[in-house]
């Protein structure tokens, strides 16, 4: 796996992770995800392949394109919110390439 593909693969793993914590903590589902989160991993998967930045993509709060439709992403805002203090313990390498990642300049818009 190069450079470009292992970073997408870690911003998707991340989303998904996050989103999977507050499914769980939220709507405490059987197994996976309930039908509205993962109509949220799936919108926020495909935003991420769909990105004009490609690897370089900043994160979303520092992005100068906001590609999400407002209702999803007050959705993801609401994972962020819920899920970002607790990927630390939980997930802190993922949590640490985030931060890192939200401190890079985003680049110019293409």
């Amino acid at each position: 796996m190069n450079r470009v593909e292992a970073r997408l693969a870690r911003e998707r793993r991340t989303i998904s992770v996050m989103i999977g914590m507050y499914c769980r903590a939220h709507h405490q589902p059987v197994s996976g995800l309930c039908p509205a989160c993962a109509e949220l991993e799936a919108y926020a998967l495909l935003r991420i392949e769909k990105c004009p930045f490609g690897w370089r993509k900043p994160t979303c709060a520092k992005c100068p394109i906001h590609c999400y439709k407002p209702e999803m992403r007050e959705r993801v805002r609401q994972v962020m919110r819920y899920a970002g203090p607790r990927m630390l313990l939980r997930h802190p390498l993922l949590a640490a390439l985030h931060l890192l990642d939200g401190w890079r300049a985003p680049p110019q818009r293409p």
